[in-house]
């Protein structure tokens, strides 16, 4: 088991519901600004049971995503089997499944993935990252701050910190939003911040 999915495995179904539910265009909002055109390369990380990914395939980016857990992969294959995407099972920091990929990506999503990582992982990340992003290409990523919800390996988050990081591999930082509110109900306790960088030239 990935340390970053421990907890999950009680509420599989429960999560695949709840996410499948969820509408792109609402849930990653102040994203959407920053995505490059159609038929752009796009990477969708901890992609979850798919809807993301399945989404930017439909307003068609040519979309690989990744998610270590088998259950929500097959989830995501069996509900957008008639959507071009790309579906690996791996996860951050070091996305082994990209080793043979010969073209970087134009922009990364990694939404509600974050805060599963430790700070040693943040940075291997973002080393990783630096690698398989184009120059100038873009990396969105949402920050959580609250309590365990479903997921139960969770660390706190830091806005300048996240962003410092991509500095130093040279990345700079085109959007900071925090403190928004969750876009799920019953969620008082958790906050969002959004970060989205770019891949210096």
């Amino acid at each position: 088991m990935v340390a970053g999915t421990e907890g999950y495995d009680r509420f599989i179904p429960l999560f695949i519901q709840a996410s499948q539910s969820l509408d792109f265009i609402e849930a990653c909002a102040d994203f959407i600004p920053f995505l490059p055109p159609e038929p752009a390369r796009v990477l969708d990380i901890g992609s979850g049971a798919g809807q993301n990914a399945s989404a930017l395939a439909e307003m068609g980016f040519n979309v690989t995503a990744v998610e270590p857990m088998q259950a929500f992969l097959d989830a995501a294959k069996n509900t957008y089997q008639n959507v071009p995407v790309r579906w690996f099972k791996d996860c951050l920091p070091h996305l082994d499944c990209l080793a043979c990929e010969s073209d970087k990506f134009d922009f990364i999503l990694i939404n509600s993935v974050w805060h599963h990582l430790d700070e040693i992982e943040c940075e291997q990340a973002i080393h990783r990252l630096s690698t398989i992003v184009k120059k100038g290409g873009k990396c969105a990523i949402s920050l959580r701050n609250g309590p365990a919800g479903m997921g139960t390996r969770v660390y706190p988050t830091d806005v300048e910190l996240t962003v410092r990081q991509f500095q130093e591999n040279d990345f700079e930082c085109l959007l900071i939003l925090e403190n928004q509110p969750s876009i799920l109900k019953s969620k008082d306790s958790v906050k969002w911040s959004k970060v989205v960088v770019r891949k210096c030239e």
